[in-house]
């Protein structure tokens, strides 16, 4: 993926080119920064994330791994769109380290196995990426040094997450995961709100 290939999308916000000429004029100046780059699913938020960190030596962290745990995921708390991450334990264990400028480490949940991973150790850099649906959850927006909304039209949207997926996954993105990240950026106004709109 080359930066010219991402666009701004439908508003005349700055594309991929000026929000990395920002991040990186930042770190020049010794100023640590934290992006969130929220978007619909198969967008394209974590090639672009890992291919950013990759390139620049910028630190990525996924809110995949932050899902919720069983019995956290009641129906009182999943009825309130963008509430099914944990975002308490992000805080805690995530940003707030991030803004002090320490070293942390963390436990990736996984949703599969229902079970928790080996720590990850992440030490600050001059910038951090926060990867992934929900990162902009209402609790978080205020940490955070700029934001990005990933959009894709629905005809890709479904052509990705088969081909990653299969035929089954693909139905239970269209009956649940899809119609949950669509209140959730509908409640929050991210496609308005987010300094970046962009489209793989």
């Amino acid at each position: 993926m080359t930066e010219s290939k991402c666009s701004s999308a439908r508003e005349n916000r700055g594309g991929l080119d000026e929000m990395v000429a920002r991040l990186r004029e930042r770190a020049a100046r010794g100023e640590r920064t934290l992006a969130a780059i929220d978007g619909r699913c198969a967008a394209g938020k974590t090639t672009l994330a890992q291919t950013l960190g990759g390139r620049y030596g910028w630190s990525v962290i996924h809110m995949d791994h932050f899902f919720l745990r069983p019995e956290q995921r009641t129906l009182q708390r999943l009825s309130v769109p963008g509430e099914n991450v944990d975002h308490e334990r992000f805080l805690e264990q995530v940003l707030l380290p991030l803004k002090a400028g320490k070293s942390f480490c963390y436990r990736p949940f996984d949703c599969h196995t229902l079970a928790f991973g080996e720590p990850i150790r992440v030490e600050p850099g001059p910038v951090t990426l926060i990867e992934g649906s929900y990162s902009c959850n209402r609790a978080l927006w205020a940490y955070y040094d700029f934001r990005a909304f990933l959009t894709v039209t629905p005809q890709l949207q479904r052509r990705r997450i088969r081909e990653r997926n299969g035929e089954e996954g693909l139905n239970v993105f269209l009956e649940k995961w899809i119609p949950l990240e669509e209140a959730y950026f509908a409640q929050a106004e991210l496609e308005r709100r987010c300094d970046y709109l962009l489209e793989l």
